[in-house]
């Protein structure tokens, strides 16, 4: 008898709480706004606030970049000319129109650059090498200059070439080891690649530590345009193309 009273109390218990939270209304959840800033922020992990990362990470910064090599970056992530799991996860079904519209995000922001420290752990040797590189180039060894290519203030030129300094270093070692051992590619003629087989690893170590010692300009915006024509071929530097890609 007793056990069933108290069958009988535990079920009419449960009831009610069944029905007192039938009768609480669910809070709606807060509207998630549709705009591109809550869309790209995701990128915001990595490459930090707004695409601004810091001197001191690996990820390189997004912000002020020119908007075609941005594009052509997150085209060749979707498209496997470039290998990052997590890029290539995010980007794969997304179509050339709404990587334009990451591209172009990015690309309008102006924000500041961290301070760079002139301090560095390369030898005087390595850093004279990497401001040779950059500035003259190899003429022997057919080595075009930095400037040649990214500006004379290695700010970048529109509408695809980008900036080389505020970067981290073990960014900028990375990606010209990359190049250097082909692992990584752009669309053809691939001019990085051509550069990459004709640079040792020397090079690679003294171009990023050199690149990295050196203060942003005030005035980091790319420049409107080269004063003589690129040394090398390199394609998606004059516009943009892709033909692939699926809805966003």
């Amino acid at each position: 008898m007793k056990r069933g009273l108290r069958f009988l109390a535990l079920g009419l218990l449960l009831a009610w709480q069944a029905l007192a939270g039938a009768a609480t209304p669910t809070p709606t959840p807060a509207p998630v706004p549709d705009t591109i800033e809550q869309r790209v922020a995701a990128c915001i992990a990595c490459h930090g606030r707004e695409g601004a990362t810091s001197n001191a990470g690996y990820f390189p910064r997004l912000a002020g970049k020119p908007a075609g090599y941005l594009f052509n970056q997150l085209v060749s992530f979707r498209d496997g000319r470039r290998f990052n799991t997590d890029m290539a996860y995010m980007v794969q079904h997304m179509s050339d129109a709404y990587l334009h519209e990451i591209a172009d995000y990015f690309a309008g922001l102006d924000l500041p650059y961290p301070p760079v420290s002139p301090a560095s752990d390369a030898t005087p040797e390595v850093l004279a090498r990497g401001r040779m590189l950059a500035l003259q180039g190899d003429p022997a060894r057919k080595l075009p200059a930095c400037v040649q290519c990214h500006g004379a203030a290695l700010t970048g030129v529109q509408p695809a070439t980008p900036g080389l300094l505020g970067l981290p270093r073990l960014y900028l070692a990375s990606q010209l080891g990359a190049w250097l051992t082909n692992e990584r590619h752009a669309q053809a003629p691939d001019c990085m690649a051509e550069v990459g087989r004709r640079m040792w690893t020397s090079d690679v170590n003294a171009v990023a530590s050199w690149l990295t010692t050196q203060p942003v300009p005030a005035d980091a915006k790319p420049a409107a345009s080269l004063p003589a024509p690129m040394p090398i071929a390199c394609g998606g530097t004059t516009g943009t193309t892709s033909t692939t890609g699926a809805s966003k």
